[in-house]
């Protein structure tokens, strides 16, 4: 029979880390697979007979740094959410890691309870993108035209990858065309009330965004920005 628990990869360098993680996580009713080092993190996670249900990973890591390890996961098809582990004050860290794909982040030294929140907060987010709630309709503006019921994003006729945060932010913005949104309203709105995260996490999620749906990001026709008071997205661009 197939094991239908959702499959955690923990990874940290740090074994009491690792236990006491894996340890929470048991307790939830879900699968643990551990690695120690960001190469180990990379083959076991390409080596499940499934990949990752979620994937809770340390910046600090021997071989390959946890945020390359995020690159290299999304550049292989791994969609699971990711939750880094980072140093307290680091915020270049947190911005490089979300830049790389990352989902979320908790801060050294961290409470196991809070993790675990962090971790259902995001698998309940995966099933939801699964099973969408209602019928939304398609939207589109310009160039862009996006499917809730399918989850599915096209640019010009291309269906373009996005990540469920991305798609959730775009949706978001598009619902609302023409309306101006601050970062701390986006990240009350899109995020989960679990998530405790700062502005710069909706930044880097519209910078991404625009390098997949913009025909030139620097210069953006669609998800534009507002000086002084957040984002809006811009639909009367004709395709």
């Amino acid at each position: 029979m197939t094991d239908a628990r959702p499959t955690i990869l923990v990874v940290d360098d740090e074994p009491i880390v690792v236990e006491v993680v894996q340890r929470y996580l048991l307790r939830e009713g879900m699968r643990v697979v551990t690695a120690a080092t960001g190469q180990e993190a990379l083959d076991t996670a390409l080596s499940l007979e499934r990949p990752p249900s979620l994937v809770v990973l340390d910046v600090m890591l021997p071989e390959v740094n946890g945020v390359e390890v995020c690159r290299r996961l999304r550049a292989r098809g791994i969609v699971a959410p990711i939750i880094l582990l980072t140093a307290r004050g680091e915020e270049s860290e947190r911005i490089a890691g979300l830049e790389a794909g990352a989902d979320d982040y908790v801060v050294k030294p961290f409470s196991p309870g809070e993790l675990v929140a962090r971790v259902k907060a995001q698998l309940r987010r995966v099933q939801l993108d699964a099973q969408p709630p209602r019928p939304d309709g398609r939207l589109r503006g310009g160039e862009i035209t996006l499917d809730p019921r399918q989850r599915v994003c096209e640019v010009r006729g291309a269906a373009v990858g996005l990540t469920p945060k991305e798609f959730d932010l775009l949706h978001y913005l598009m619902a609302h065309p023409g309306r101006v949104f601050s970062r701390d309203e986006l990240l009350d709105a899109v995020w989960d009330r679990e998530f405790v995260g700062d502005p710069s996490t909706v930044t880097v999620h519209v910078r991404r965004l625009r390098e997949k749906v913009e025909p030139d990001p620097n210069r953006p026709t669609h998800i534009k920005s507002v000086w002084g008071a957040g984002y809006k997205f811009d639909p009367s661009v004709s395709p």
